[in-house]
């Protein structure tokens, strides 16, 4: 089994369409939506696990560069600055695997990189920049 975290970037022409099903009818491919934000006449960006042989792994990547998709492997994972992070938890407000959480009683903020799918929200939040994205040694699968 062949698996990948993508990212997926869907133009205002097509982020109506129910491109993502074909993945499973046509490739024969199990995907797992982590987070994505797809709007009608608005580009849309999807982060996803897709997971199923190399081949049909290659045949469905074809398929969405196709539609005009542009993919991107999540080659990269956000990272928390420890010496900026003032546990504000600006960043918890807009994470939303619960990878950003506010500990209680003592209100300090807890990161879970388990959790984490990679979407960025909270890199903007984050008032002091404490959340960075970091390149990760995967390499992408054309």
């Amino acid at each position: 089994m062949y698996s990948r975290i993508l990212r997926l970037r869907f133009p205002k022409t097509i982020s109506t369409q129910p491109i993502v099903c074909y993945l499973t009818k046509d490739y024969d491919l199990v995907f797992n939506i982590l987070n994505a934000t797809v709007l009608p006449r608005k580009e849309g960006v999807m982060v996803m696990e897709l997971s199923g042989s190399k081949k049909n792994f290659k045949d469905g990547l074809r398929y969405l560069k196709d539609q005009g998709i542009q993919v991107e492997n999540a080659s990269q994972e956000v990272k928390r600055d420890k010496n900026k992070c003032t546990h504000c938890g600006a960043c918890t407000a807009v994470c939303p695997t619960g990878a950003l959480a506010v500990e209680r009683p003592e209100m300090s903020v807890r990161f879970s990189q388990e959790k984490c799918s990679v979407c960025e929200l909270c890199v903007p939040a984050c008032p002091t920049r404490a959340m960075e994205i970091h390149p990760t040694n995967q390499a992408f699968f054309e």
